[in-house]
């Protein structure tokens, strides 16, 4: 019976062009020995399984061959090569750094150098996992690795280059090794599967991949894992039930049922989720994930960046087009505070279902959002448009404003005095014999005479804006005048203005004793009369805006018609 040889060690590659994913590494190595300008020591360092040891052999091989190809790749054929294929060649020395970390080991390896090569220009010495070394091994190898003899060759490999002493990185030309991209790791596996007879679904390739985590050795481990439990068929249902893994179509699922708004469907989604075994911190981590790369869908440009199935990227794509880029980004945000808190939550469980319940609810929020933007910027529209509704007209003016009921009955309002059982909350009529004592104590500022009403009624502003110095009181006063006809002022107000001069019953008694003054008249009647606001002399440019924002949101104009805003 023929010996079991696993895949990662079977499908090593051998030369420069069988090694995957790692072209800008060959490439270099390629040229220097083509141009013979090789270094006499190499840093190969990056994660596992992304082929630093290998490239290390290959390159050992190779610049002791004896017949070169044109393409830089050893011939296989030569004495060098075929003692290196049989294990036999005596140029090359390997140490495992991570058993074999003292000074006495590295004190050997110094000894080795001495000796000259057997058959070949060069002897290599690939020390493995060198970050292992101890400090004072470290600093017995610095003199040798600056200055080695000229047939002495070293090639360091480690996966935590941070670990290693400055000294040593400036001794070594440095070549930093990538994680091996999906796409690659899923073709390799298909011309694994191919040679070796096993039937396989791409999908189910990729998740393999996928799950290698950019490792080219955990791919094959895997590979030859599920090639044993599906019986040489790998399928993509199989592959997902051994791996444990949460496949994207229960996040599409899980996504259909968040922008239906349905919390329920969602939340029992969840909890199959976490029946089957799958932590919800992973979920949390995977569903970020979706929202990214349906965000990543959404244009052609960015569609390269997903690490997808043909499969996969179709239904990205296709579910990325209903759904605003709005939303998927503050999904994402959502869901990374929900990510943030989990290691500090007492109930993780909780804090990953109200995060669903919020993602369901999310596109209202964004609306409502959106809504209180927009009447925000209506108000400071409507106060702007009120303070100077026309670059040469005064506020007092009725431009801007309609009064109700402009016509006075003096026979009803007196008719209406006399009832003491009929209170109308829009009006007051006070008497002078009724306020006579109240204004004794009120003191009033110099009034100049023979004022007009326009003009006593801006004389009182200025003189409640020093005595009262209120921002509000102000901008109510602003936008309200005054009316006085056959010894009846009436106060045409905004509904603010309400509670600060007619409510108040302070300022009350001051705004009664102030007109009987200016008037010169003890027997006047007051009473106010609310103000409809209209903006019908709108400027057409603001009339498009407020149009457009219709348009955005219909439910807009619900507030619109509130305000009691009319357009030409």
């Amino acid at each position: 019976m023929e010996r079991y040889v696993v895949s990662a060690r079977k499908y090593r590659p051998s030369t420069f062009d069988s090694v995957v994913g790692q072209s800008h590494i060959t490439k270099t190595l390629r040229n220097a020995i083509k141009n013979n300008t090789l270094a006499h020591s190499f840093l190969f360092c990056g994660p596992r399984g992304v082929g630093k040891t290998t490239c290390a052999r290959i390159l050992a091989k190779t610049i002791n061959c004896h017949q070169l190809t044109p393409q830089i790749e050893a011939c296989n054929m030569c004495s060098s090569c075929v003692s290196f294929n049989q294990g036999t060649n005596l140029n090359i020395f390997e140490l495992d750094a991570a058993s074999n970390n003292s000074v006495e080991d590295i004190r050997n390896l110094i000894e080795q150098t001495r000796i000259p090569p057997q058959d070949g220009k060069y002897r290599i010495f690939i020390v493995d996992e060198v970050h292992m070394l101890s400090t004072a091994a470290f600093n017995a190898f610095l003199k040798t690795l600056e200055e080695p003899p000229s047939h002495a060759i070293f090639i360091l490999a480690t996966t935590e280059k941070h670990k290693i002493l400055p000294t040593i990185l400036s001794r070594c030309q440095k070549f930093d090794f990538k994680r091996i991209e999906i796409k690659d790791i899923t073709e390799q596996l298909a011309r694994i599967a191919e040679k070796e007879n096993i039937q396989y679904e791409p999908e189910a390739l990729h998740v393999i991949a996928q799950k290698a985590d950019g490792g080219m050795r955990d791919a094959l481990s895997i590979f030859d894992q599920l090639s044993n439990f599906t019986e040489r068929n790998l399928t993509y249902s199989a592959v997902i039930q051994n791996l444990h893994v949460l496949d994207y179509t229960v996040f599409f699922q899980i996504t259909d049922a968040i922008l239906s708004q349905n919390h329920t469907q969602t939340l029992l989604l969840f909890n199959d989720i976490l029946q089957n075994g799958f932590d919800a911190h992973h979920f949390l981590n995977g569903l970020i994930a979706h929202w990214r790369d349906l965000l990543l869908a959404q244009s052609e440009e960015s569609l390269k960046v997903l690490e997808l199935s043909e499969q996969a990227k179709k239904k990205y794509i296709t579910t990325a087009q209903n759904i605003d880029t709005e939303y998927l980004l503050n999904a994402i945000n959502v869901c990374a505070n929900a990510e943030a808190q989990y290691k500090n939550s007492a109930n993780p469980r909780i804090l990953v279902e109200l995060t669903l319940i919020k993602l369901c609810y999310l596109k209202n929020a964004i609306e409502t959002a959106k809504l209180l933007q927009n009447i925000d910027d209506l108000k400071i529209y409507m106060n702007t448009e009120k303070k100077n509704p026309h670059p040469n007209t005064n506020v007092n003016q009725k431009t801007t404003i309609t009064k109700t009921n402009t016509k006075v009955d003096i026979a009803a309002i007196r008719k209406d005095l006399q009832n003491p059982e009929k209170k109308d909350i829009k009006e007051k009529s006070i008497s002078a014999t009724a306020t006579q004592n109240t204004a004794q104590n009120i003191t009033l500022p110099d009034i100049p005479p023979n004022l007009e009403i326009n003009q006593i009624w801006t004389h009182f502003k200025d003189f409640m804006r020093q005595k009262y110095n209120s921002e509000n009181l102000n901008t109510a006063l602003d936008n309200s005048y005054v009316e006085y006809e056959n010894n009846v002022l009436t106060l045409f107000y905004i509904h603010t203005l309400k509670k600060w001069l007619i409510d108040d019953d302070e300022k009350h008694k001051l705004f009664q004793a102030y007109f009987k003054k200016a008037l010169h008249s003890e027997t006047i009647t007051i009473q106010f009369e609310p103000l409809k606001v209209e903006v019908a002399q709108v400027p057409t440019l603001n009339q498009q805006k407020l149009q457009s924002m219709i348009a955005l949101n219909p439910d807009f104009k619900y507030f619109i018609d509130a305000l009691n805003i009319q357009f030409e």
